[in-house]
């Protein structure tokens, strides 16, 4: 894969996880030559997601579209979209950061340190994933709110690829998270958390290594927030492209 090809591979992986995450929790689908997003399917602003549009007037689509379910929503602006910032803060969505799209040869991998106690074990039924939610719930993004949904549609979803969930345990008690969804030829890594009173012994390097080393891919892709930066690039990640991201509140 070239540059070209590895950006295109971020943007699709996380798309096509959006779309399908949204789908699960009944959301309306758009997908033609002009837009793709998922909306209403979430009380989340991050999964009500616009990831591709490539005209301006859909800015105002999207815009009716998140009033008529009366949920918040996001655009994930990636480099293949040509939509200014403009036209997003003129209708009303706010700038809300960005994501680093970074990736790594699998092969390339570098492996972290050992973390002793530490056990990473795939979660394959409805049993394990209330333990992975629960975990999840302690320090990822809106906490229990967002595991919880989260959790709903994974279990919709299945634990068969392309879908790939994992539960990292220290010591036999809960400590961290981690999902591998396998699409655009990648495997993408999201949801990453290590609980608060566990954080800073290497926890979180180790859960990603485990996963991805178990993909069937040849790259791995993610797009970052700050805090985990420093961890991904520790791995052998390097930064390709950023995602914008725009929030309209509701």
């Amino acid at each position: 894969m070239d540059d070209a090809d590895v950006v295109r591979a971020i943007e699709e992986n996380s798309a096509e996880l959006l779309m399908a995450m949204g789908a699960a929790g009944g959301g309306s689908q758009r997908v033609d030559d002009r837009a793709e997003w998922t909306i209403g399917g979430s009380p989340i602003d991050y999964h009500n997601a616009v990831v591709r549009a490539s005209a301006a007037e859909v800015v105002a689509e999207s815009l009716a579209e998140l009033k008529k379910h009366d949920v918040p929503g996001t655009w994930h602006v990636g480099p293949s979209m040509p939509i200014s910032a403009d036209d997003l803060t003129a209708a009303g969505f706010v700038p809300a950061g960005s994501e680093p799209g970074m990736a790594v040869r699998i092969p390339d991998l570098i492996a972290p340190r050992a973390v002793p106690g530490l056990s990473v074990t795939r979660v394959q039924d409805d049993e394990a994933l209330a333990v992975w939610e629960a975990t999840l719930g302690q320090g990822f993004g809106e906490g229990e709110r967002e595991a919880r949904w989260v959790a709903s549609v994974y279990r919709k979803l299945g634990y068969d690829d392309p879908w790939q969930h994992y539960l990292g345990r220290l010591d036999g008690v809960p400590v961290a998270t981690a999902t591998v969804y396998l699409g655009a030829g990648v495997a993408g890594l999201y949801f990453v958390m290590t609980v608060p009173e566990a954080r800073r012994r290497g926890i979180g390097a180790a859960i990603t290594y485990d996963a991805l080393r178990a993909a069937t891919t040849e790259y791995a892709v993610l797009e970052s927030s700050s805090a985990g930066r420093p961890v991904y690039e520790s791995l052998g990640f390097r930064e390709h492209c950023t995602v914008n991201l725009y929030e309209w509140a509701g």
